[in-house]
Order: structure tokens, then sequence, then C-alpha cells
């Protein structure tokens, strides 16, 4: 049995799910809400969770294919470590 939100995801921007999730997260730190409330915005969270990690798993292989391509090119070599700031 597939769920409401699940097809709610799909064609979802990042930002705007991230914004769903960090709404989820301020009502459940709230306080306010009842258990059957809570557990439902908790596993919406999950899921909103979920997709966020996947389109980030997928912009990272993205961007490690497109670093593979221009392997051979001369560009500019960029620190991993963090700024001193």
């Amino acid at each position: 049995m597939k769920e409401e939100n699940d097809t709610d995801l799909n064609g979802l921007a990042f930002e705007d799910a991230l914004k769903k999730l960090e709404e989820n997260v301020l009502s459940l730190e709230k306080g306010d809400l009842g258990l059957d409330e809570s557990i439902k915005i908790y596993q919406e969270g999950i899921k909103y969770s979920d997709y966020l990690l996947k389109k980030l798993d997928s912009a990272e292989k993205k961007v490690e294919e497109l670093s593979a391509k221009n392997n051979g090119k001369d560009l500019p070599s960029y620190s991993s470590e963090p700024l001193n700031i």
C-alpha cells in the first residue's frame, strides 16, 4: 500500500523538501502535538530526510562525473581543508 506522501516528493525541489523537513522538526520541537500527530510528522520527516539524502548523493555523483571528465585539463586545485575564518 502506497502512502499519500510518497508521490508528493516526486519532482519536489531540494530546497522545498528541506524547508518541509525544517518545518516538521520545529513542529516536533514545540512539543504541543499529540502522540499520533507527532508520529505522523516524524514519519513524514523521515521521508523528506531520505529524499534529501538521495538528492545529495545524486548531486555528488554528478559532480564526481564532471570532475572526472575534466581530469586531464588544467583546472585550479581547491583544498578540502576547512577554512579558518
